[in-house]
Parts: C-alpha cells; sequence; structure tokens
C-alpha cells in the first residue's frame, strides 16, 4: 500500500512541476499573443505571396520576428519575477541572445527573460538594506544597467549559441517527422495531455516558438495547427448532441458553439472523462487531422488564439488551396472523431454518468497534489470576511475559461444588483489587495494565495459549471444588506442619494468651484476616463472656472468648495465621513447620463 501511494505521490509531483513548466512558459507568452498575431496578419498580407503585397510594409516582418517578439518575452518573462524592473533586465539579457544568434529567439527569451529578473531581484535584497539614504536612484539604475549587460554579453556568447544549437536539433527532429510523415503520431499526447491541462506547456512552450521559426522560413508551419485543432473536441460534442443522454446531450450544442467558434477547448473536457473510452477518440481525431494537414501541406502564419476556426481561418496563408487543406484537416479529425464517439456511446450500457459528476472528475485529473481545498477559503468564511469590492478569476494565461467563468459570475452579479466588478486574469498578473476575491481552479489554488495572500479566495472545479458562484452572490447580497444603513434624511449623502437617482435638482453648486472623482485601486481607469469626459462636458458648456480631478477613496477632503462623485460601491465608504461636502452618486462613472446636466447647472 505504502508503495502505491509512493507511486502515485511521484506522478503527482512530475505532473505539477511540468504543470508548473507550462504556465511559465505560457506566462510569456499569452500576455504578448496579440503582437504574435499581428505579426503573422502583416506577414499574411503585405509579403510576396500574401493578399496585398507592399515591398514597404513588408520590412516589418523580419525585424518585428528577430527583435519585437523575443524582447517582449523577455520583458515578461522578467516581469514575472520582479516586476517592471525585472522585465528592464530581462529584455538587456535577451538582446544578447538575440544578436548572438542567427535565428528568432524566443526560446533564449524564455530563459534569459526570468532569470534577468531573478538576477536583480537577489542583487536588490543584498544591496537594499546597504544602500546609504539619497543613492538609492543612482544605485538602482546603474545595478539594471551593469547587470543587464553582463547577462546580456553572457547572452551572446554562452546561452545563444546553445539555444540555436538546441533549437536547430529540435528543427531537424520536427522536419524528419514531417518527411517521413510521422508528425501525426505527435498527437497520441497531445490530446490527452490537453485534458490533463498540459497544452500551455506543449502549445506555447514547445510548438509555437518551433512554430514561429519555420513560419519566418517557409511562410507557415503545421505545428501551429497540431494542438488549437478544434476537430477531436468538436466531434465528441456532436456525438453527444446525438447519442448521448440527460444534461450531457441537451448541454453539448452549445458547448460545441463555445469550443468551435469561441476557442475555449476546456469545455469538452468533462464530456471525455464521462466515458473515459473517449481518449481514443481525440486520439484519433487528432491523429487523422494532423495526417490530412501534413498530406495536404497544411500551415498557419502564427499561432491562432484561442483555438478557434475563426482564429484559425484568419491565420491561414493566402490561396484557395492553404483554406481546403485546413479546413479539411479539421472535418477529417471531427468526422473520426465523431464515429467513435457514437460508437462508444451507442454501445455503452451502463448507467448515464451525470455532467456534473464528470465535471468534478476534471479537477480530479488537474490537482496536481492532494486538493487545494486546505488553502482556500470556502464560501462559509467569505461570509465571514470584510467588504468585497472587487472580483477576478485567475487561470494561468487569463483567456479562456477564465473569461468565461468571469463572464458568468459577472452575469450572476449584475442580475442581483451588486455593484462589484468581475475580471479575469492570469495568476501571474495578479496583485495583492484587500477587498478583493480570487476564483481560481482547484490545481491553481496554491498559486494564487501565494501571490496574493491578503485577497480572499474560492477554489472551483470548473469555470464554467460551479454552484459556489449562486453561494457566493447570495453571501454578497447578504453582506450588503448587512452593511447598508439608512443615512439622517438631511445629510448631504442622503440628499446626494436623492440627486443621483432623481437628477441633481437637490445638489447646492454655488459653492462649488472643484469636481472630484473618487476611485478605487480597482477603478482608477474609469476615474481617470470620467474626469476626461465630464471636462469635456464643462468644456462643451462653455464652463471654465471648474477644477476636474480624481482622488483616491481614502483622501478625500470634506470640504463645502468640493463636489464628490462616485459610483454605488465606493459611495457606501464615503457617506458616513462626508458632513461638508456633496456627494452625486452614479451607477456608472464612465457612463453616466448626469454629466451633461450638472455641466449645464454650472454653467447657469
Amino acid at each position: 500500500m505504502q508503495e502505491v501511494t509512493t507511486t502515485k505521490s511521484a506522478k503527482s509531483s512530475l505532473k505539477t512541476k511540468v504543470q508548473f513548466l507550462g504556465s511559465k512558459l505560457s506566462g510569456m507568452v499569452m500576455p504578448n499573443i496579440g503582437a504574435f498575431i499581428a505579426w503573422g496578419l502583416i506577414a499574411a498580407i503585405f509579403m510576396k505571396s500574401g493578399w496585398f503585397p507592399n515591398e514597404q510594409l513588408a520590412k516589418m516582418i523580419t525585424p518585428m520576428v528577430t527583435y519585437l517578439l523575443p524582447l517582449l518575452i523577455g520583458f515578461t518573462g522578467g516581469s514575472m519575477v520582479d516586476q517592471h524592473r525585472g522585465g528592464v533586465v530581462g529584455a538587456i539579457a535577451t538582446m544578447g541572445v538575440i544578436v548572438g544568434s542567427n535565428i528568432p529567439m524566443f526560446i533564449g527569451a524564455m530563459a534569459m527573460g526570468p532569470l534577468g529578473g531573478w538576477v536583480i531581484k537577489k542583487f536588490d535584497s543584498w544591496a537594499q538594506p546597504r544602500t546609504k539614504k539619497g543613492f538609492e536612484m543612482l544605485v538602482n539604475n546603474f545595478s539594471a544597467g551593469i547587470l543587464g549587460m553582463i547577462l546580456a554579453i553572457i547572452g551572446f556568447f554562452g546561452i545563444g549559441p546553445v539555444v540555436s544549437g538546441l533549437s536547430a536539433i529540435l528543427a531537424v527532429g520536427v522536419d524528419w517527422l514531417i518527411k517521413h510523415q510521422l508528425i501525426p503520431l505527435v498527437n497520441i499526447f497531445i490530446e490527452p495531455a490537453k485534458i490533463l491541462f498540459l497544452n500551455n506547456a506543449i502549445n506555447q512552450g514547445i510548438l509555437t516558438p518551433l512554430g514561429i521559426q519555420a513560419s519566418a522560413q517557409a511562410g507557415k508551419s503545421i505545428l501551429f495547427l497540431l494542438e488549437p485543432n478544434p476537430g477531436p473536441g468538436l466531434g465528441v460534442l456532436l456525438a453527444f448532441m446525438f447519442f448521448g443522454r440527460g444534461s450531457a446531450q441537451s448541454s453539448a450544442s452549445g458547448a460545441a458553439i463555445i469550443h468551435f467558434f469561441g476557442g475555449i477547448h476546456e469545455i469538452y473536457f468533462p464530456y471525455v472523462l464521462m466515458k473515459p473510452a473517449l481518449f481514443l477518440s481525440v486520439i484519433a481525431g487528432g491523429v487523422s487531422g494532423t495526417f490530412t494537414f501534413n498530406l495536404l501541406g497544411a500551415g498557419l502564419k502564427a499561432s491562432p488564439s484561442p483555438g478557434s476556426i475563426i482564429s484559425i481561418l484568419l491565420m491561414t496563408p493566402k490561396g484557395l488551396g492553404n483554406y481546403i487543406a485546413v479546413l479539411s484537416g479539421v472535418v477529417v479529425a471531427t468526422v473520426i472523431s465523431f464515429v467513435i464517439s457514437m460508437v462508444i456511446l451507442k454501445s455503452d450500457k451502463s448507467p448515464a454518468t451525470d455532467l456534473a459528476t464528470s465535471q468534478a472528475q476534471v479537477s480530479a485529473m488537474k490537482n496536481a497534489t492532494k486538493t487545494a481545498a486546505d488553502t482556500t477559503i470556502t464560501t462559509e468564511a467569505l461570509a465571514k470576511s470584510t467588504a468585497i469590492q472587487h472580483i477576478i478569476f485567475a487561470c494561468d494565461a487569463g483567456m479562456g475559461s477564465s473569461a468565461m467563468g468571469a463572464s458568468i459570475l459577472r452575469d450572476k452579479v449584475d442580475k442581483a444588483g451588486l455593484q462589484i466588478p468581475v475580471t479575469n486574469t492570469s495568476i501571474s498578473n495578479l496583485q495583492d489587495e484587500t477587498g478583493l476575491l480570487v476564483v481560481t481552479q482547484n490545481e491553481l489554488a496554491t498559486r494564487a494565495l501565494e501571490k496574493t495572500p491578503r485577497a480572499m479566495h474560492v477554489a472551483v472545479d470548473n469555470f464554467l459549471n460551479s454552484p459556489k458562484y449562486d453561494q457566493i452572490v447570495q453571501i454578497l447580497q447578504k453582506k450588503q444588506a448587512a452593511t447598508a444603513t439608512p443615512e439622517p434624511t438631511n445629510s448631504p449623502a442622503a440628499t446626494a442619494a436623492t440627486a443621483g437617482s432623481m437628477g441633481i435638482a437637490g445638489l447646492e453648486l454655488s459653492k462649488v468651484n472643484t469636481v472630484e472623482f473618487v476611485y478605487q485601486e480597482h477603478n482608477l481607469g474609469s476615474a481617470t476616463m470620467a474626469q476626461s469626459i465630464f471636462k469635456n462636458e464643462l468644456h462643451k458648456a462653455g464652463v471654465t472656472k471648474i477644477a476636474v480631478g480624481k482622488v483616491a477613496v481614502n483622501e478625500i477632503q470634506d470640504v463645502d468648495s468640493i463636489l464628490v462623485i462616485a459610483n454605488r460601491e465606493t459611495a457606501q465608504q464615503l457617506s458616513a465621513n462626508l458632513t461638508k461636502a456633496q456627494l452625486l452618486i452614479v451607477a456608472d462613472l464612465v457612463q453616466a447620463p448626469e454629466y451633461p446636466e450638472l455641466a449645464a447647472q454650472f454653467k447657469s
């Protein structure tokens, strides 16, 4: 028994390490995927064989793939370790491997970026306690420059040639697989790995860098199609639509649309886990699709993100033959996966498995060690917490399933009448702050907790369908009702609340010479936009004597010459502290209909 436990622990540990590595690699690529897409579009449109060849604009193609993309990766990798300062040193270090090689240096950037961030972080931890007062800026600037220079030299003479050699070996291996028609066998590993959530490690860490090198030389690469192909998952979902049972059948059509057009591949994973035999379907679909891609010479200009058929077609090079090759591979993968799934579902006489149970299995497959529920706060603990001002869904890349989860909860929050923003981001971009609720998947909860120890944390099995969402909304509603206290009818806050809901007639503007938009940490951008919008309204009204600014919620001055504008969430913190300043409450700082009327009142 002890032996079995040890073996499981070792496998779990290995999976944890692979997932962690994949998270770091994808964390450097995914935030910059827009730049990769821009490069792919410029190449597809303006190169000699593009849709609209343009010799002048095509000059951007080589510098972007040689310098811009690796430097972005290097900067992002360094900033993941030590924020902006680490990003700067990481970018300098990356420049050394770029110049020291003759191929696009993506793998080198993934190495030098985090190395640069780590080196400057270690130096700062040693130097800062020893730096004399008044010399901080001098030490900080010169240390970043000197260490960056040293790392760039090391990268030029040492790391660059090594990575070039390694990349050349990998490229030769890939070419050998393609020439010998063996590249489809890679999908035997890719398809199960996707359902184990190792797709980021494979796609962003290996296939994308190698694919860009191939695309820069040949104009396209099949490597961009191996993991994003939506055909295998679509075939499974179509089979459930026609031959499934219960909730799995009724939900499969919606899941198919999200998967195929939205590119959220995670949505079909629970369906495969309901019937483990369906692993054969996705493997066969992936292998047959890649075989078709290889046979017809299909390839993309750049990595599609997300793996939607729309993104795939946008990255397809010009030419009817290219589109036929790409679509043929997707169709073949879909058909093969569908047929095998159909046989499996029709021959299966076992009792129907509930989809919710299967979705819980997704979490079990994804858990890298013991369940992370021990390190996260339950919804019961959430009920005892302080006020929640911002909800963030966090995942590896900050896209895909976390965006879907944020959209689902945002809709529930809006319908409940709660003025709480719900957004999504990658774990690497989380910022530790109070009043924050982080929602993440079980296997990522420990990392999220380490990143934001002051925040509240709730872990879910699946972003796309969790009963905890309704519990969270109910708890937040109760907390809001419990903290809401009636204002005296003659208080400025009560007057402002009336003005916010009935217009601005209740405000006394004769003494006001300053308008302040109040913000919290999570809505500084909204306050900045509102400030600009209201300035424009005053300008159109011909009002020049009113100053317009923005101020943090804890820095507002309570004087009668200031009119404070805040949303309902922020106003709850302000109302008890304002005795002289007037408060105008608006539903949305950026899209408030009160602004033109308020500007007109100032004019009169």
